[in-house]
């Protein structure tokens, strides 16, 4: 039997093909889920300022990459309005939530971003490991997954509106809501 056989028990258990999507996106069957509540995370995010791409200003330079925290800061800049003028003239947003989430990371948390594809972790802030996770606007089920046995110590949530706010919040690993699954399921609805 396969990783992927739990999509077919997906199928015949009744489950949406839209619920099947988020599963095959994510590696995980529902029932091996857990969940952190929306309430939980909107308390988080309670007292955080909202962003506009305009408003973000560096948190610090550093060596290495990005070359140019200001450079980046500019580039940031420059992918948020076109990916907003995309959607104004087309009605579909650009897929570019995780970089744009992990660059909003850079620019606002001091993200010292790992090597491409480098497992457990997206980087660090401050010395501590940390996944970043973004939620996009397109996301109807705001759904926000970590794998449980992932190498890091804060999960660093980006939140992107529809008018391409940003919000984010760091989290102690210790603080997630979580057994003894694969994954942890942040769940926001």
């Amino acid at each position: 039997m396969s990783d992927w056989d739990f999509l077919y028990e997906m199928n015949e258990r009744g489950y949406s093909a839209q619920d099947i999507a988020d599963a095959a996106a994510c590696g995980v069957a529902p029932w091996e889920w857990k969940y952190i509540e929306k309430k939980w995370v909107d308390d988080q995010l309670e007292d955080e300022p909202e962003d506009d791409a305009r408003s973000v200003e560096p948190f610090q330079s550093r060596e290495g990459f990005p070359f140019s925290v200001l450079e980046q800061t500019e580039i940031f800049r420059d992918l948020v309005d076109c990916a907003a003028r995309h959607f104004e003239n087309t009605g579909r947003y650009l897929q570019v939530w995780g970089e744009l989430g992990e660059i909003y990371a850079e620019i606002k948390f001091g993200l010292r971003r790992h090597a491409t594809h480098s497992p457990g972790s997206d980087g660090t802030i401050a010395g501590k490991l940390v996944e970043v996770k973004t939620i996009s606007p397109e996301k109807t089920n705001e759904h926000v997954v970590v794998k449980s046995q992932g190498n890091f110590e804060q999960l660093l949530i980006v939140r992107i509106d529809r008018d391409f706010q940003f919000q984010g919040k760091l989290i102690d690993r210790s603080e997630l809501k979580g057994g003894e699954g694969k994954y942890l399921k942040g769940r926001l609805e």
